[in-house]
């Protein structure tokens, strides 16, 4: 297994937000994969990212899930890597992988409130964010 990395790109700790929320439920169905697939395709912060990187990112934070302490360093890492105008877009990325399958587990809460907290991000903020996130993936 890979290493713990010292640090990350942007892009890899985006991409760790989205694995650590969908990795913190029973497991990662195929409902949070299909979701994470299309937010690296279609998303402007993820312009210009190839496969290959994203198949990267995802083997750079693998052993993060696996260690002891792994979810308290993701989340340094994750806070360490994204410049500010970029910590609202990783929660965000969080919450529409907990709402892909169409109910976020306590669990999943957790990791959400974890995420706001070292991202700094705003209570208020992050409801409108969340509120956003449910209403996109109503059901008729």
């Amino acid at each position: 297994m890979n290493a713990i990395p010292a640090k990350l790109s942007p892009h890899e700790a985006l991409l760790c937000a989205m694995l650590f929320m969908a990795a913190s439920g029973a497991h990662i169905d195929d409902a949070e994969l299909r979701r994470m697939t299309r937010l690296v395709r279609d998303l402007p912060a993820f312009a210009g990212v190839e496969a290959q990187e994203v198949e990267q990112a995802t083997e750079a934070c693998l052993p993060l899930l696996a260690a002891a302490d792994g979810l308290d360093t993701a989340l340094d890492l994750i806070r360490d890597a994204l410049p500010m105008r970029l910590r609202e877009t990783a929660y965000l990325l969080a919450c529409d992988v907990a709402a892909a399958d169409g109910d976020a587990t306590e669990e999943e809460l957790v990791f959400l409130q974890q995420l706001r907290i070292a991202l700094e991000i705003d209570r208020l903020v992050a409801g409108a964010i969340e509120r956003a996130a449910r209403a996109r993936y109503q059901i008729v």
